[in-house]
């Protein structure tokens, strides 16, 4: 069987802010965007040069589920707690990140995994996003 990560899945609370923020963010560009009238659900799918994308989601009435304030209390309530990307330079993506808006979760330092680096932070709505800087083998 061969498979491969095609997108994840955001919900959000202000689609047009959190579209812009993410573009800004991290060089995404507008794929596609759709409105479901039914359940008046609005979204956006963004995507990297690099292949990776990112869908948006918001629906008028939905309410903030889980905002962990880092990855260890988001592992208490089991489902979806993060996405995260890997760059080759860690510092100053993640300094651009909180320039940019983004909430300072956790500086850049050690993985658990050997020979990888990471920082955490969060979108402006508080969604998590791991940054993972991994060395070339």
């Amino acid at each position: 069987m061969t498979t491969r990560l095609d997108h994840v899945g955001v919900n959000v609370r202000d689609l047009t802010a959190q579209t812009a923020w993410y573009q800004g963010a991290f060089g995404l560009r507008t794929v596609f965007e759709f409105h479901l009238e039914g359940p008046g659900l609005s979204g956006v799918v963004l995507e990297h040069a690099d292949g990776w994308r990112v869908e948006l989601l918001a629906r008028p009435g939905s309410a903030p589920g889980l905002r962990a304030p880092d990855p260890l209390t988001a592992a208490l309530t089991e489902g979806y707690g993060h996405f995260a990307v890997t760059t080759p330079e860690l510092d100053p993506v993640h300094e651009a990140l909180v320039a940019l808006g983004a909430g300072e979760v956790m500086k850049p330092g050690p993985s658990p995994e050997p020979g990888v680096r990471m920082a955490w932070v969060s979108d402006p709505e508080g969604n998590l996003i791991e940054l993972i800087e991994k060395k070339p083998r």
